[in-house]
């Protein structure tokens, strides 16, 4: 309620300074153990209803903060703090970049979107470890969203996310490759056969290695597709996603995360003539689509986290029903404010009731069947 007193102000800043100065209000939030405990006082409200395991990871519930909120993983705590079940941050790269010329970040307040092309601004991976590091007894688990630089050639991106995976591997819950932002020249074209399943196996082969050497599992590997995939494509990934590794020790690809922003101005009330991909509302129902025909080519066996759109309750719930296990939001915080995991989730709670369901995955691809 409060941010929405205040939101006015807020969206009157340029939108990256706004959300410059929202990640260093997190930041410095996070590092206190008072307004951590005022911030769970607030916002508490987990529910064995909502917890669940998925890639063999307790989530407390299946809300998460999806990758391009938290680049440089200052804010974890403080999110954690507000209620979502996990925090994937980055997308990180192997060395530090500067991302694209601003303006880069541009709201669309009618369409409750936003036109992003940042094109992975990073402090790069050696960074971004020593942050994580420190961080304690977060409660949530940490995905690790990789990409690759700017100046790599595509016939070298195995090596960048090999490279950030080496880096960051002792301090993520799971990783993610993320081959589907629009803002890197070149970079969606890794989601076509040629390139992806070789991507996949590098990875692979790097996390069973650094599994050996830091004597713990494999890291979860997920891989990361834009929504504007046609349908032949969105059914080879689900495919190659069934396929297992060399030595059968497990799947190639071990959850999907489905979407990334599109390129697609469909929908739009305002017209904004500015390059980038576009999150929020608009792309609601076209993620949903996406999840659904993901889940339906992976037999149901491969866990996807939907994202795209989510503002409320109902959207994750669809989400959830189309073949999600869990799902993220990142665009829906800007809108919405700190209070929105709180606020989904109760509503989560109702929906389940009026259904009759006693548990978050009986909900799970309902709609397929």
């Amino acid at each position: 309620m409060f941010y929405q007193i205040f939101k006015p102000a807020v969206f009157r800043l340029d939108p990256e300074r706004a959300h410059d100065l929202a990640i260093l209000a997190l930041e410095k939030a996070g590092t206190c153990s008072i307004s951590r405990g005022m911030m769970r006082t607030q916002f508490y409200l987990e529910d064995a209803r909502l917890s669940q395991t998925v890639f063999g990871l307790r989530f407390p519930n299946p809300l998460g903060m999806a990758a391009g909120f938290d680049k440089n993983a200052r804010a974890v705590p403080a999110l954690a703090a507000l209620g979502f079940g996990f925090v994937e941050i980055g997308t990180v790269t192997p060395r530090p970049q500067p991302g694209n010329p601003a303006p880069r970040l541009f709201r669309l307040e009618a369409d409750r979107a936003i036109i992003n092309r940042l094109g992975f601004p990073s402090e790069g991976a050696p960074a971004v470890a020593r942050r994580l590091a420190r961080l304690r007894d977060q409660q949530v688990p940490v995905g690790l969203n990789l990409g690759k630089n700017k100046d790599t050639p595509l016939e070298e991106a195995a090596s960048d996310y090999v490279s950030a995976l080496e880096t960051l591997f002792a301090y993520g819950d799971y990783a993610v490759v993320n081959v589907s932002s629009p803002n890197t020249p070149g970079l969606r074209l890794l989601q076509g056969a040629d390139y992806l399943k070789g991507l996949m196996q590098a990875v692979q082969a790097a996390n069973q290695r650094l599994a050996a050497t830091h004597a713990r599992p494999p890291l979860p590997v997920l891989l990361k597709i834009a929504p504007d995939l046609a349908s032949e494509d969105v059914d080879a990934i689900g495919e190659l996603a069934l396929s297992t590794l060399a030595d059968g020790s497990g799947r190639l690809i071990d959850g999907l995360i489905a979407t990334n922003t599109t390129l697609s101005r469909e929908g739009l009330s305002q017209a904004l003539d500015e390059a980038g991909g576009l999150s929020g509302q608009p792309l609601r129902q076209r993620s949903t689509e996406m999840i659904r025909r993901l889940a339906r080519a992976t037999q149901g066996q491969v866990p996807i986290i939907g994202v795209g759109g989510i503002a409320n309750g109902q959207d994750a719930y669809d989400k959830i029903r189309a073949g999600a296990s869990l799902v993220q939001l990142y665009t829906g915080f800007i809108y919405e404010g700190p209070e929105v995991a709180h606020r989904i989730k109760r509503e989560l709670l109702k929906l389940l009731k009026r259904d009759g369901l006693g548990h978050i995955s009986e909900a799970r691809a309902q709609d397929l069947a």
